[in-house]
């Protein structure tokens, strides 16, 4: 019997296809099904986030109505974070300060079925489970992620965002800014998050492509631009891009790590 949760589950996605042209109800039906068995585990690392973690909690509260999780993992901080995210969240977690430590934690306490790592300085679109639920049962995909917007509009900005989405399409490699969902089953299978300094979200991404590529969602999250806008555009990106390149060609990402303290301030 299916439990109480489930049910919830399941009434709120037959609502939701009741609302749709009845052309796409044999597809909303197949989500509603797969409802029944698959619950998101949204797990957001956080570090003096206080600014805007109260936003992305509230956006995200209409899909623990639905029966999936949040989970909230703090490396640290020193400013409201906790306090901001406390009533907003099912679980809230202190760990090792280190995004992939961090994110591997919430991981490991997580209930769900499919996992999504969302960095907190995030906007989501509307209704983001039933896309990640949508792009992976209509494409039989194990993995994805969505694409980008930054948070500013300068067309340089713009154009990195351009370029960001469709160098992941091409090389069917994302970030972390892109919001990356997994199966339970096949994050598990290849070992969880690397517990790397930096550039764990790209050598995730290398041991999910080995078996498959991901699903793109168009729809796009929006990240903050702070980072441009705080140390240069231009500065921003040759540093994003020589880091990649130098971790592509093999230098370890705690070196890079060392070397991306320095610059970043």
């Amino acid at each position: 019997m299916p439990s109480l949760i489930s049910r919830h589950r399941v009434r709120i996605y037959q609502q939701a296809v009741a609302a749709v042209p009845v052309n796409r109800r044999h597809q909303n039906l197949q989500i509603v099904a797969a409802a029944n068995i698959q619950q998101l585990s949204v797990i957001i690392p956080a570090l003096n986030e206080a600014g805007c973690i109260r936003e992305l909690c509230t956006d995200l509260q209409p899909l623990r109505s639905r029966g999936h999780e949040l989970i909230l993992v703090d490396g640290g901080s020193d400013d409201q974070t906790l306090a901001l995210g406390k009533s907003l969240v099912d679980i809230m977690l202190s760990s090792a300060r280190g995004r992939a430590l961090q994110m591997r934690a919430g991981a490991a306490a997580a209930s769900g079925t499919i996992l999504w790592f969302l960095h907190a300085d995030t906007g989501v679109p509307d209704n983001p489970d039933q896309l990640i639920l949508e792009a992976l049962e209509y494409g039989c995909k194990d993995w994805g992620r969505f694409d980008v917007s930054l948070s500013d509009r300068h067309i340089v900005l713009r154009s990195v965002a351009y370029l960001m989405n469709l160098r992941s399409c091409i090389s069917a490699i994302a970030t972390g800014d892109q919001g990356i969902f997994v199966r339970r089953s096949l994050y598990e299978q290849v070992g969880g998050i690397p517990p790397l300094p930096l550039m764990e979200d790209i050598a995730l991404s290398r041991a999910l492509k080995q078996h498959g590529r991901p699903a793109c969602i168009r729809q796009r999250l929006v990240t903050s631009a702070r980072r441009w806008q705080q140390h240069g555009i231009t500065r921003t990106i040759l540093t994003m891009w020589g880091l990649r390149l130098a971790y592509f060609i093999g230098i370890s990402p705690r070196h890079l790590a060392k070397y991306y303290a320095v610059n970043r301030t």
